[in-house]
């Protein structure tokens, strides 16, 4: 796909110059977050594996997101996965599974009756990946960590694993609101996700 090239491309400058801006100039956010917004609406998409057409994320999108508080590895980066790739509008409600009510507008994830929980074998940020159909090399190297990390059963043996596990819990230790566990982690997985990027060229 043509589009997708130009804007990796776009992504690749902006990744160049980014690392020669010393003091931040201003508009750097911004442009940051229109190449993110145009990745979101040209991920490469297709059936997954089982053979179920992936959902469009045009309904997915300006949604409220519910998930259960005290949010850790998979929660935390299945949010900054719906945020910068899923719903770039999306909204998070982290509630108390004991006394929730779900709204039929809200769409919740990795907690009981969720639409997107584990299924089988894999974490949550694996059924986000595999029901949108997002197949970026980057997401999947980062869908290999989170699932390490989460079930527990070094399926992916990825060495990057125990450092991040690390690095979440002690996000987790010294930020208690998780508003703040997501604005701490997503900065991680942003870095995470460049570093992946990179990787690939």
């Amino acid at each position: 796909m043509q589009l997708l090239h130009d804007i990796r491309r776009l992504k690749r400058r902006f990744d160049e110059t980014a690392a020669l801006d010393f003091f931040n100039a201003s508009g750097r956010e911004a442009a940051e977050e229109c190449i993110a917004k145009l990745e979101a609406r040209t991920q490469e998409r297709q059936p997954s594996e089982t053979g179920q057409t992936p959902l469009s994320l045009s309904a997915l999108h300006g949604r409220v997101w519910v998930t259960r508080k005290g949010m850790h590895i998979d929660r935390i980066a299945s949010a900054w996965l719906i945020r910068r790739f899923i719903d770039t509008e999306a909204a998070f409600r982290f509630v108390s599974p004991q006394t929730y009510q779900h709204r039929a507008t809200e769409l919740r994830f990795d907690m009981f009756d969720a639409e997107f929980t584990h299924e089988g074998e894999r974490c949550t940020f694996e059924v986000l990946l595999e029901r949108t159909g997002l197949t970026n090399p980057a997401l999947q190297a980062i869908a290999e960590i989170v699932h390490d990390i989460d079930i527990k059963d070094e399926k992916f043996q990825r060495e990057e694993a125990v450092g991040i596990d690390r690095l979440i819990a002690g996000l987790a230790m010294t930020h208690e609101a998780d508003e703040d566990r997501l604005a701490r982690g997503s900065a991680v997985f942003d870095d995470l996700y460049a570093y992946f990027q990179r990787q690939q060229r």
